[in-house]
């Protein structure tokens, strides 16, 4: 998969395969293709909290809030690199450990190190999509 380097273990589960299509889909700029994988009433916290893509710190509510989230944080980029180290899968969720790198427009890039977390429903689609990462911390490696 270009643009997911993924180190952790493949070893199948709904919603390990959910994140990994998820974070495949991004890579790829396949707008269309990401929502797809979202359950209707899902929510995405990109990051978890107040932040400057939701200030109210509630998340990005259905396919028409987690749109309108992928047009202020994921269309921006020039691209999005996922590095996974490590995948921790129980009942219907996973946690996935590593950073994100993402390449601006002026050439420069910014890693974002954190736990992603992603629930699915009983079809496999992604019901919440969690994202601890600090984005001081983030900012701070601007290269």
């Amino acid at each position: 998969m270009s643009g997911v380097h993924w180190k952790a273990t493949r070893e199948a589960h709904p919603a390990r395969d959910a994140a990994l299509a998820s974070m495949e889909a991004v890579a790829r700029g396949a707008k269309d293709d990401w929502l797809a994988l979202f359950a209707s009433d899902a929510v995405v916290e990109d990051p978890v909290g107040p932040s400057v893509f939701d200030p109210d710190g509630k998340g990005h509510h259905g396919r028409e809030g987690i749109s309108a989230f992928w047009e202020t944080a994921i269309a921006q980029a020039e691209r999005i690199e996922f590095h996974i180290d490590d995948s921790f899968a129980c009942g219907n969720e996973v946690a996935n450990t590593g950073k994100i790198t993402t390449h601006l427009p002026d050439g420069s890039a910014m890693d974002a190190e954190g736990v992603f977390s992603y629930r699915v429903d009983d079809e496999g689609r992604i019901q919440a999509l969690r994202a601890f990462w600090e984005f001081d911390r983030a900012v701070a490696t601007l290269h």
